[in-house]
């Protein structure tokens, strides 16, 4: 038998953290050894995360472990790069940020990152050392397009809905429920920051479509998890080719699926998968998409990346049961 890959956690209190341990701790070839936290240390998790009570007896930490092989940061953005600037990480040890800090300029100290969309880079996540987990809307957003790529597109306009989980816990005027329920509001519109990791990848890995326009704006739900986008492509294939480009981009893919069917953003709730459907009318495509953004679109995703890393199959520990119904 194996050993345990040992793990620890940085940021742990956060919902990215706490989503973390949870897969964490139902995944068969895990140790936890330590989960990092400096305003709960000492504090038991599940006085946090409460609905791990019974699951897990650990407490938080302020103590850092080198003898890991996995170290996650579900840190916030620009905290990541503090964190490696004041602690000397062992190279051996593997990191997985889920920080925007390392999605553009991917050269870090003496630490190279790759972008972690294991539907584009699956070769170079199973090579590397360390991973960028991609952003929420970005997975989105890049699943919805990634097969159409090849093709020369004039630009796209992308509308997309999250809940309140993506706003993080620190509260905001924004974030609280009497004002989030029964409402929906623009925001960032057209200046959202992970346009940037789109639009970079984009220029990476498909010259065709280097200064494709993108716009797009994002709305705030009155629910907590989820993301629902639609994705509007001017295209003149037939719908039928476009159709196949899809099915056998994604044919391989271990979380990414095609429907038929009107697709609804219960489907993906608690579950790693991206849902696609495709509808066209004339020279237009719509690709709408729907994942969990606590997920796919963070957690659940950078344990996709560390089993890649690690050798494993994609889908360990990641044998979710939808419970949205």
């Amino acid at each position: 038998m194996n050993p345990k890959i040992k793990v620890g956690v940085v940021g742990s209190a956060g919902y990215t953290g706490g989503e973390l341990i949870r897969l964490l701790i139902n995944h068969s070839f895990v140790e936890i050894v330590f989960l990092h936290s400096q305003s709960n240390a000492d504090k038991k998790i599940s006085s946090v995360h409460k609905d791990l009570l019974g699951n897990t007896d650990l407490s938080f930490t302020h103590l850092l472990d080198q003898n890991i092989d996995v170290l996650f940061l579900c840190l916030g953005h620009g905290d990541s790069k503090i964190f490696l600037e004041q602690n000397i990480i062992s190279q051996n040890i593997r990191i997985i940020d889920l920080s925007q800090d390392f999605r553009i300029t991917q050269q870090f100290q003496n630490k190279q990152f790759v972008y972690g969309l294991p539907e584009m880079n699956k070769k170079q996540i199973q090579q590397a050392q360390h991973i960028a987990n991609p952003g929420c809307f970005a997975t989105a957003i890049q699943l919805s397009l990634l097969p159409l790529l090849t093709q020369p597109i004039s630009g796209v306009h992308i509308v997309g809905i999250t809940g309140s989980t993506g706003a993080g816990q620190s509260l905001q005027s924004t974030s609280h429920f009497s004002w989030r329920a029964n409402n929906i509001s623009a925001y960032k519109t057209l200046t959202h920051q992970h346009l940037n990791e789109i639009k970079k990848n984009i220029a990476d890995h498909f010259s065709v479509n280097t200064k494709m326009p993108i716009h797009f704006v994002p709305w705030r739900g009155d629910f907590s998890r989820g993301i629902f986008i639609s994705t509007i492509i001017p295209t003149t294939l037939p719908f039928t080719a476009i159709k196949k480009m899809y099915e056998e981009y994604y044919a391989t893919a271990a979380f990414t699926f095609i429907t038929d069917d009107a697709l609804d953003l219960k489907q993906v709730i608690n579950t790693n998968k991206c849902i696609l459907q495709i509808e066209q009318n004339e020279d237009t495509v719509v690709v709408h998409a729907a994942i969990d953004n606590l997920l796919k679109g963070a957690s659940g995703q950078a344990l996709q990346n560390m089993n890649l890393m690690l050798g494993l199959p994609e889908q360990t520990g990641l044998q979710l049961k939808n419970i949205a119904f």
